[in-house]
């Protein structure tokens, strides 16, 4: 007996918990039915274009989109233009992030690339004074390193052979003076001729090792001796033996890599954060090694190519660790000016202006032109538009813009409306309808199309597709009636 009794009550309270759990259920059933009720189909791209049932749009030939009751809540709210209304829901679905607008000031760091340069002040071109031809060459290609007074190359000179003869006829002058007269006026006179010879050979290329030479022996030489005027680099060698030269022709040309520039591309924005004598930190990735360079004071240059400016730097080159043409990373400290700084996708960019998406108030989402500064490190600086608090989508704002655009389509047709009909257009002749469509409909691949007079309906039935083509079939709107059949 007692088993009955407590076999009853058990299934009692199974069949309450059944009917309770039905019963908390059953309110939040007829909102998702509701909320799934499609209202119509519009082109993604051209979202003035509607169509009762779903397809593939006509214009782009990408499948309709559906707008959903719940969607269409933003035309019951009053919303401001495009702004658009998006349930906590569907933000979460398409990413949406919304951050603060607060002011901001102090550093930001900055990174580029730079290209390593001789110093052009430290740059020796050797040119030829007198025509010649190359005797020998030493082992000096390009890029070689190489010694203050190291032998590059030999050559022979008729005009050398002939200033040599000159310069040795005034040094046995000047010795003939001392040894016979003591008088210093001829002393100085004879010193004097011998110094002007010397300056010949050595404004014609003429070592001062070979100089030295040619008056210790006081005998000419054939071949001349073409030596490194400073240590460095050879950054170039234009002669081969044998080869015949002529006066102003350039041997080589050999840069002191003590010192080096280096050469980066910034924007403007970037140069004002670097004032002349600023340090920038530099460094080689391929050598793990680091150092640290100074704004030059001279103003950079604009490329044109690049749109950018070439803003140079000057480095100390310890143990010639930079070349010319490395390419280095560069880093710098950007003072920031105090103002209002937001992320730089934030920032939708359509050639003529620059909106961002602020939260109005809660879900719902309206777009701001702005007009925008300096960008620094990947903020960008407001100067209009914005201000402290507000709060702007910085993630999900394209989606958002593509809904917002939408929407303001929708509003503009009317959308499945008794009201639209101020709206629609004879496909044929193209003349607003208003009231006049009524008795001149036809229908063309599901659509029905309305018209001003029997005239262009006769015209649309005799070659449909002649006046519903891509580009006019994006811009016809079917009649009232196809669409309320189908709502």
């Amino acid at each position: 007996m007692k088993k009955s009794v407590s076999v009853g009550i058990l299934f009692t309270l199974i069949l309450a918990a059944f009917l309770a759990g039905r019963y908390t259920r059953r309110p939040n059933a007829a909102p998702q039915s509701a909320s799934g009720r499609v209202l119509y189909y519009v082109d993604p791209m051209h979202p003035a274009y509607h169509s009762s049932k779903p397809g593939i749009a006509p214009d782009c030939g990408m499948p309709l989109e559906p707008v959903y009751e719940e969607e269409n809540q933003s035309a019951k709210l009053q919303l401001s233009p495009g702004a658009v209304s998006v349930t906590p829901e569907r933000q979460q679905l398409i990413g949406v992030q919304v951050e603060r607008v607060e002011k901001a000031s102090g550093t930001q760091l900055v990174r580029t690339t730079g290209r390593v340069e001789a110093d052009d002040n430290l740059v020796y071109r050797m040119m030829a004074a007198t025509e010649g031809w190359v005797q020998s060459l030493g082992n000096s290609p390009a890029g070689t390193l190489v010694k203050k007074n190291e032998q590059l190359a030999t050559f022979y000179s008729e005009e050398f052979r002939n200033a040599q003869q000159a310069y040795l006829g005034s040094v046995a002058s000047f010795d003939h003076v001392r040894r016979i007269y003591d008088k210093d006026d001829a002393s100085r006179m004879s010193d004097s001729n011998t110094r002007i010879n010397e300056e010949r050979l050595r404004a014609l290329g003429m070592g001062e090792a070979q100089i030295q030479e040619l008056a210790k022996t006081r005998q000419t030489t054939r071949d001349i001796t073409l030596s490194s005027p400073v240590d460095g680099i050879v950054l170039a060698r234009n002669i081969s033996p044998e080869q015949r030269f002529e006066k102003g022709d350039e041997l080589y040309r050999i840069a002191d890599l003590s010192k080096v520039w280096i050469l980066a591309d910034i924007y403007a924005d970037q140069a004002r954060a670097l004032p002349p004598g600023a340090r920038v930190k530099v460094t080689v990735r391929e050598l793990d090694k680091t150092l640290y360079a100074t704004v030059s004071q001279d103003p950079p240059l604009f490329d044109k190519t690049s749109r950018t400016l070439k803003l140079r730097l000057e480095a100390d080159n310890p143990g010639l660790l930079l070349r010319p043409d490395m390419f280095v990373d560069l880093e710098f400290n950007a003072h920031l000016p105090a103002g209002l700084y937001i992320p730089q996708e934030a920032i939708l960019d359509s050639g003529l202006q620059k909106i961002v998406y602020v939260e109005a108030k809660d879900d719902v989402f309206e777009p701001r032109s702005v007009e925008v500064g300096a960008a620094y490190g990947g903020r960008v600086k407001i100067l209009r538009g914005l201000e402290e608090g507000d709060r702007v989508v910085t993630s999900g704002n394209f989606l958002i813009d593509s809904e917002s655009r939408i929407r303001s389509a929708s509003v503009v047709s009317g959308g499945p409306k008794a009201d639209e009909t101020a709206e629609m257009k004879d496909p044929v002749c193209g003349m607003p309808l208003g009231s006049k469509h009524s008795g001149h409909t036809a229908a063309y691949h599901g659509e029905t199309y309305s018209f001003c007079s029997d005239q262009c309906q006769k015209k649309f039935e005799a070659d449909p597709a002649k006046y519903v083509g891509e580009k006019m079939r994006s811009a016809a709107i079917p009649a009232l009636g196809s669409r309320r059949g189908n709502d």
